[in-house]
């Protein structure tokens, strides 16, 4: 391999501010065996104007051109190919570039540094190509189309002054959410097959270790044509779930973990679904904190949906004859019911039975691994 050879054998990888040509490579090589311009015109059999032009880049290495670079200089023809195209990409690359900078505000608006730093885009090397990261990111040609699909949506959604909303935080995690579902391999929606599934995620909630009952979850919902997802929410994104349907009728259940708790995962993971099971194909469902959806009687469903599904109104009446509660009497029931304790204590306390934080230590708590 020529030093040429190296310097290039990358460049689709490497994105400088500057651009080598293709010239500056065969500039290289003649410099490597001592040749003048005129002895390459002679041995290529171009005249010397062509060769000036093409090494100036002003005209382009055609298949003819490679093949004769290759029987001049060496390597293949395939390389001063790839390297012609590479450098126009570059070009095309630059010019975009110019096209994107009055989109530079846009990214003001995007939590960038937490999306870096979850790892859902690349931190770009100057604030255009970060435009054009982020547009990859969203899979949209321009703005019109983000605020269109993503921002306005979002914005619909009721605000709360405890936790302040910003539509383009919560539009980047609904998106990545999205991203992460088209990685999956999901088989055809069946609300048969789901709420069989359903049945056996509820037993996982006894499992205390995430790493072992959320890829099972994972793979129950996936069988079903649900994508179940689980992304950290940045600043400015206050949710603990959203429920949307993607492309060929699949269905999307996202969780945040916001409440940091089992009982907050999965009453979140089934009130989700009750969205999926009981509401409209054409809806996205985004559940903020302390704040209901759009619609108060689809909110008012999902949250029955998730509390009897969880635990059955007649098992919740025998809860309450066991009064007064204690973690060993939460632990038998729960363990008779084959749910979490951590999910029968989190409903007496939203029932008021018992005051938050008695008896916490029954509930299982999770973190991302940035957290740790």
């Amino acid at each position: 391999m020529t030093n040429s050879e190296r310097t290039y054998s990358n460049l689709a990888e490497f994105a400088p501010d500057w651009i080598l040509t293709p010239g500056d490579s065969i500039l290289d090589a003649l410099e490597e065996r001592g040749w003048s311009q005129a002895v390459f015109a002679q041995r290529m059999d171009y005249s010397r104007k062509h060769i000036n032009l093409l090494l100036k880049a002003k005209v382009s290495i055609t298949d003819e051109t490679a093949i004769k670079l290759s029987s001049v200089l060496g390597s293949s023809p395939r390389f001063w190919l790839n390297l012609e195209a590479q450098y126009r990409e570059h070009l095309a690359q630059r010019e975009a570039e110019k096209k994107l900078k009055p989109h530079v505000p846009w990214l003001k608006k995007l939590p960038i540094k937490e999306m870096v730093k979850f790892g859902w885009i690349q931190q770009a090397n100057n604030k255009p190509q970060q435009v054009a990261e982020c547009m990859r990111f969203y899979g949209v040609a321009n703005i019109e189309a983000w605020q269109n699909l993503y921002e306005k949506p979002v914005a619909a959604y009721r605000a709360n002054s405890t936790h302040p909303r910003d539509s383009a935080s919560v539009s980047a995690w609904l998106r990545q959410g999205e991203r992460t579902a088209e990685a999956m391999r999901l088989g055809e929606y069946s609300p048969k097959a789901f709420e069989a599934a359903l049945q056996q995620i509820r037993v996982l909630t006894c499992e205390k270790d995430p790493n072992v009952s959320i890829p099972k979850a994972q793979t129950l919902c996936a069988a079903a044509g649900v994508a179940l997802v689980l992304e950290p929410a940045p600043k400015g994104c206050p949710v603990s779930g959203a429920a949307k349907w993607l492309g060929l009728g699949r269905g999307l259940i996202m969780l945040s973990l916001r409440g940091k708790s089992d009982d907050h995962l999965w009453f979140s993971f089934f009130h989700e679904a009750g969205h999926l099971i009981k509401h409209g194909k054409k809806l996205t469902f985004l559940d903020l904190l302390d704040v209901d959806g759009l619609d108060e009687i689809e909110e008012a469903q999902a949250n029955a949906f998730a509390r009897d599904h969880l635990i059955q109104p007649a098992d919740y009446k025998k809860l309450l004859a066991l009064k007064p509660w204690s973690e060993p009497v939460i632990k038998e029931f729960a363990k008779s019911i084959q749910v979490s304790p951590g999910i029968v204590l989190g409903r007496l306390q939203f029932d008021r039975h018992l005051p938050w934080g008695q008896f916490d230590t029954l509930k299982v708590r999770y973190s991302w691994p940035h957290e740790a």
